[in-house]
């Protein structure tokens, strides 16, 4: 047996995690990519910062080169002096402005000379003016360049700061440059492969969740036209679903239904025929033998002129037209269908009517008939076809029981069976006929017509149920055999009859056992 294997929606949920998966990491690779992008650029501004702040400290070195003396507080003409150092010096870093900053008056310069507004712009950034004195302060204490940055969603803001040496005491250079994390080449990259991604992801979750829905219904739809029950009880023909893979398999079922359905009609033909031409056979055989011994006899009496050889010869023919009369009587409750009639039934008294009319066959035999069980409910039975299947059965089992054998009949509930039992202590049933032990014409006596069996099961048939042979009860003395009715505990409405079934029922006339 092959492995078993995972279903296609399986696959496919499993297809669509992995693509979920794959997103989430080019996703990871990307923001990955675009935040060391965003580093190197910061990285670069923060270089060019430094470079301008030292070309700051440059300018004003040679700007202050020959002074003597110190300064506490530029005036208004040092200062318009200062900030022409700082543009000498900031006009070949584009996207820098900067300053000179003094410990005791603030802002002593500040120029910006490659911004690209409307007009030059010469206001100090207020917002950033904190950040700028604490910068130029530390630079101051420390005596050294010292840079910061502050991180922004949408920017990164350098700042650096370095000391300066000459005549204006506590000055130093600060430089300031703007790294906007949410535009150039990298931001665009970032926003494209975002883009793409949730795209293409969007796109295949769409296309595998219509996928998955497609199938599920279709599926559905096939194992809903399968369920179907049809009359002759073939495959149901199934309708396209509009998926090409699926429609090939409809397509094979569909030839499959055909050729299973063809194959049936010819089966059911070829058992027709053998089924008639074994009734055939088995009532030309039953025929054949009482019409020789009638021709056999008139013959004998009309060669012969002794009136009591006649007479026999009539008594014989009586009996057999009796023994023909019995067999066409059981060939038309096989052919001829009624339906049962079910009633509430009181199943003991019935059980006790059928074996006290054949206690005086059973004692002729030798053997004894009891009713060793029987439930106090009433089921819903038809009564006289019931009495009909025990009368065959109880015939059989008087006729097959050695001196001294008790027949026991019983009917008890099960659950939502009834089963009725007639149990013999005779040799039981030769493993040669328990396949075709209900089959008409089977018999193992050479007087019995092998009727009696097939009729018990068509009335259980009729009935809802089945007629079997079973297994001995635990106390059975002997071999025996036991035969079952197994019936519905009770039915909502009458069972219909197919043809071949639902004898016409009745108790026969005397106990004088018909050749079953």
């Amino acid at each position: 047996m092959p492995p078993r294997l995972p279903s296609l929606r399986a696959h496919l949920l499993t297809l669509w995690i992995l693509l979920l998966a794959s997103a989430a990491a080019t996703a990871y690779l990307l923001t990955e990519f675009y935040t060391q992008s965003a580093a190197v650029q910061v990285a670069q501004v923060e270089l060019q910062a430094a470079r301008a702040c030292r070309e700051i400290g440059d300018r004003f070195a040679f700007f202050g080169s020959g002074w003597t003396g110190s300064v506490a507080e530029p005036d208004d003409t040092l200062k318009s002096q200062l900030t022409d150092v700082v543009v000498t010096a900031l006009a070949s870093h584009p996207g820098v402005e900067g300053g000179i900053w003094t410990a005791s008056a603030g802002s002593a310069a500040y120029a910006f000379p490659t911004y690209e507004g409307t007009g030059p712009k010469t206001d100090l950034p207020a917002a950033e003016i904190d950040t700028i004195r604490r910068v130029n302060a530390e630079a101051l204490s420390a005596e050294r360049p010292v840079a910061t940055r502050r991180v922004s969603r949408t920017q990164t803001l350098v700042v650096q700061g370095c000391p300066l040496r000459g005549p204006i005491q506590g000055a130093t250079a600060w430089t300031m440059a703007r790294v906007h994390t949410d535009q150039g080449r990298a931001y665009g990259q970032l926003l494209a492969g975002f883009g793409f991604l949730a795209a293409t992801v969007l796109g295949s979750a769409l296309l595998l969740g219509r996928l998955l829905l497609l199938l599920g219904r279709r599926i559905a739809r096939l194992e809903g036209q399968l369920g179907r029950e049809t009359a002759e009880g073939d495959l149901p023909h199934l309708a396209p679903t509009g998926l090409r893979e699926l429609d090939r398999l409809v397509e094979a079922l569909n030839a499959a239904g055909t050729r299973l359905a063809a194959a049936r009609h010819r089966a059911a033909e070829a058992e027709r025929l053998a089924a008639l031409g074994q009734l055939a056979a088995g009532i030309a055989h039953e025929i054949r033998n009482p019409l020789a011994a009638i021709r056999l006899k008139a013959e004998n009496a009309l060669a012969s002129a002794d009136p009591a050889r006649g007479r026999a010869a009539l008594d014989l023919v009586l009996d057999q037209v009796a023994r023909l009369d019995r067999l066409l009587r059981d060939l038309l409750s096989l052919t001829q269908p009624r339906r049962p009639v079910p009633t509430p039934t009181d199943l003991g008294l019935l059980l006790q009517d059928c074996a006290h009319l054949h206690d005086d066959f059973a004692r002729a035999q030798g053997a004894a008939i009891t009713v060793a069980e029987a439930t106090t409910e009433r089921p819903h039975l038809d009564p006289d076809q019931i009495r009909r299947a025990l009368d065959n059965l109880l015939l059989n089992a008087i006729q097959h029981s050695p001196a001294g054998g008790i027949v026991r009949l019983s009917g008890v509930r099960e659950g939502d069976r009834l089963r009725i039992r007639v149990t013999d202590q005779g040799p039981g049933v030769p493993e040669s006929l328990r396949a075709r032990l209900f089959d008409p014409f089977v018999t193992g006596r050479p007087d019995g017509t092998g009727l009696g069996l097939a009729i018990v099961r068509e009335i259980a048939r009729a009935h809802g149920g089945q007629a079997r042979l079973a297994a001995p009860p635990p106390d059975a003395s002997g071999p025996g055999a036991t035969f079952e009715l197994d019936l519905p505990w009770t039915a909502s409405q009458p069972m219909s009859c197919p043809p071949m079934s639902c004898p016409r029922m009745s108790c026969p006339p005397t106990s004088r056992p018909p050749a079953s």
